[in-house]
């Protein structure tokens, strides 16, 4: 996840709800049983979803998935240098518009790891024995961003992580939202905020998991699409053809003269 960072509303979750694949199908008026068996999670009865469902974690890329026009990335970091205060790649994870894992890998940093952070990244040295190289990750990640709607939250440091660009007309990110700043106390809001205040459900009470952080991500962004798609018309104005193919913006309209 992107580095914002807010001061925190002092307020009680509404439900103590861990967010997972249900969310999608409340979005949609699904059941979480009709969910559950759709992607065979074993959930009983007629509570939300478990904590902690089937994601298949440093899965790589998951078979069979048809990934869509859009996907959200959240990553992981630790860190390096000295103190510990330089921040390193060390997990990415992406999911598709419906909420499902894509893709998911630890990385092995290239810096001497000097803070694993696991208190918050849940990454420590054991998950490194698993861990990929950056450059596969990197190549891993880019084929699955081309031509896609990148969202992400305060994304822009995910990318640098990845060493990665990626078209800003591209990126919907719910940390530049303007409707979602009043939830930042003057600034950036954080992705925990958000996700209590607009989802009423609490996140990152522990160690974060980057795969669930691109899920609420994801969720943010379809909940408000509607108001993200007028937001991004407005920062990027269709460009019309004109005569001879040259491409020209939209004439404005003539302003009457006064009398």
């Amino acid at each position: 996840m992107g580095a914002v960072q807010s001061t925190r509303i002092e307020q009680e979750p509404k439900h103590g709800v861990s967010p997972s694949l249900a969310l999608w199908a409340a979005d949609n008026d699904i059941s979480a049983e009709a969910l559950a068996e759709a992607y065979d999670l074993g959930v009983k009865g007629h509570s939300m979803m478990a904590p902690g469902t089937k994601d298949r974690v440093n899965h790589g890329l998951t078979e069979g998935v048809e990934i869509g026009k859009y996907v959200a990335l959240d990553c992981e970091m630790v860190g390096v240098g000295p103190g510990g205060y330089e921040s390193a790649l060390a997990r990415v994870s992406i999911v598709d518009f419906h909420g499902k894992q894509v893709y998911d890998s630890y990385v092995k940093p290239k810096e001497r790891v000097t803070n694993w952070r696991t208190e918050v990244s849940g990454i420590s040295t054991k998950e490194m024995r698993f861990a990929r190289d950056f450059e596969e990750v990197q190549k891993d990640v880019d084929a699955i961003l081309q031509s896609r709607i990148l969202v992400g939250h305060d994304i822009k440091h995910d990318l640098e992580a990845l060493k990665l660009p990626h078209p800003p007309r591209d990126i919907r990110d719910t940390a530049k939202y303007p409707p979602f700043r009043k939830y930042g106390n003057g600034r950036k809001p954080s992705l925990r905020n958000l996700a209590q205040e607009i989802l009423s459900i609490e996140i990152q009470s522990g160690a974060h998991s980057s795969v669930e952080d691109a899920r609420v991500t994801m969720l943010l962004f379809r909940k408000h699409k509607p108001g993200f798609d007028v937001d991004h018309a407005n920062r990027y104005p269709t460009v019309q053809k004109g005569k001879g193919g040259t491409e020209a913006k939209g004439k404005k309209p003539k302003s009457k003269r006064k009398a």
